[in-house]
């Protein structure tokens, strides 16, 4: 009797790229291996690797070497392997194999090949939004033939059936959970249709599609069935959900569903660009029982001109009006937003002009990045580049700004009540987030009292913070 061969998979990068490894998972299953919850005794470890900065495809280098330390066999999966192939290939001999999103759907043979020593070469990076029509709405055909990772296939797999044949309990969901835990990502659309100068994402992502609704509340239901109780909605661009099945307010009406799947207790919408932010949208997020009012705003930065530069719209004023309308429907809503400094052509006067949005956004959560030069965008060639030094200057000036008005935001929710999803037990209590605070990226809760258990959502006050942490009590 032959033994089951082990794979390790190891996930960087977003949740996103959770969504891609769970699916890669069940097809390495399928394929007849098993899966190793380390390197240690796997007989191949594959990196799903992240690709989008330069800190991140460190990250992902050093992953990759660290694996090959262990002796296993190697194969560099993702967005830094789909983006670079050959090249990546030639500079890290180390990786046995380096695979694109089209491998994807042969993975078990791609392990067979790499177990057996058969050279494959790796795939020349190209565009991938060439691969599907300009018009959205004439993607939803044309997509049954592309690899698109996190979405079950091109002809959405049923095992082997008959066509057209389900099995009773429905569509089968290609995903296999590589954690536990109450809360998971669900993708909802893959790729991205904007052409902001600083992103390479695009170009190795390919176009926006959108799952169909029925696959997703599909997966809903599964996730339910497998313990989670929190549903975090991903894309590259949440907002344009839709566009191409021909319903762009195809997202207001998935989350009444979604928040009605049986075990489900909160839905929380991510990745939003707020130029396609809604007035509809706002509405169904604030006021759909089970939806988190939490809005993750992609604004960038907050001066006109900068934001012309990178090819995006709005302004501080336009940015805080939007605000205004959110917190006119739910004044507790958590915010959250990235920001770039240091752009080409960033002035001084630029740079003012998003500390002073900064200072009055009243944001729960900040992630600020000094901007450097991607392969392949258009913001590599601009002139008016920012000397480094000042773009570090910037930075620290900037995240201090944002360390101590978050810090600020969490000390005025003291006295407030918030519900409290619970994820870990640690001293004091029980670690959770609230319902402004999104997993990984956002502040946490520490929860007292007795008869607490995790999984659970319970009502607390809040009672201190430290930081963007808050300490609330079940009374």
């Amino acid at each position: 009797m032959s033994t089951r061969r082990k794979v390790s998979l190891i996930t960087l990068g977003c949740a996103r790229n959770e969504v891609d490894s769970e699916e890669l998972a069940a097809r390495i299953e399928d394929a007849g291996w098993d899966l190793s919850d380390g390197a240690d005794g796997a007989d191949v470890v594959v990196v799903n690797t992240c690709g989008f900065i330069e800190a991140a495809k460190k990250d992902s280098i050093d992953t990759l070497l660290a694996a090959h330390d262990s002796g296993a066999k190697v194969v560099a999966a993702g967005c830094m392997a789909e983006r670079y192939g050959r090249e990546l290939a030639e500079a890290l001999p180390e990786a046995d194999a380096v695979i694109g999103f089209d491998d994807y759907l042969s993975i078990g043979e791609r392990l067979d090949d790499v177990m057996e020593g058969r050279a494959r070469e790796a795939h020349a990076p190209r565009d991938r939004r060439t691969l599907l029509p300009i018009s959205p709405v004439e993607r939803s055909a044309s997509a049954e033939g592309v690899a698109i990772p996190g979405h079950g296939g091109p002809s959405g797999e049923q095992g082997d059936l008959p066509d057209g044949v389900a099995p009773a309990s429905g569509p089968r969901v290609l995903r296999r959970r590589l954690g536990g835990g109450p809360v998971a990502p669900l993708k909802l659309a893959s790729g991205c249709d904007r052409r902001c100068t600083f992103c390479a994402i695009p170009a190795f992502r390919g176009a926006y599609v959108s799952r169909p609704p029925a696959e997703v509340l599909e997966e809903a239901h599964w996730l339910a069935g497998h313990g989670v109780r929190e549903l975090v909605l991903v894309s590259e661009n949440s907002t344009s959900y839709g566009k191409d099945l021909g319903d762009l307010r195809a997202l207001e009406k998935l989350l009444p569903g979604l928040a009605a799947v049986d075990g489900i207790e909160r839905v929380r919408v991510s990745y939003l660009q707020p130029a396609e932010t809604r007035p509809g949208l706002i509405e169904a997020i604030c006021g759909t029982p089970g939806v988190a009012p939490y809005f993750d705003l992609s604004f960038q930065h907050a001066s006109g001109p900068v934001l012309r530069s990178m090819r995006r719209f709005g302004d501080r004023v336009r940015f805080l009006e939007l605000l205004d309308q959110i917190r006119a429907q739910a004044p507790e809503a958590g915010v959250r937003s990235n920001f770039i400094v240091g752009f080409p052509g960033e002035t001084e006067d630029d740079f003012e002009e998003l500390v002073e949005f900064l200072s009055a956004a009243r944001l729960d959560a900040v992630g600020v990045f000094g901007y450097s030069d991607e392969d392949g965008t258009e913001a590599a060639n601009l002139d008016g580049k920012v000397d480094r030094d000042e773009i570090a200057r910037r930075v620290e000036e900037l995240s201090e700004l944002a360390e101590e008005l978050t810090a600020q935001r969490a000390e005025d929710r003291v006295g407030s009540r918030i519900d409290v999803l619970l994820e870990d037990k640690v001293d004091g209590g029980f670690e959770g987030r609230a319902a402004h605070q999104a997993p990984e990226v956002d502040g946490t809760v520490l929860v007292r009292g007795e008869g607490l258990a995790l999984g659970e959502i319970v009502a607390a006050r809040v009672t201190g913070s430290e930081g963007v942490d808050l300490v609330a009590d079940v009374s």
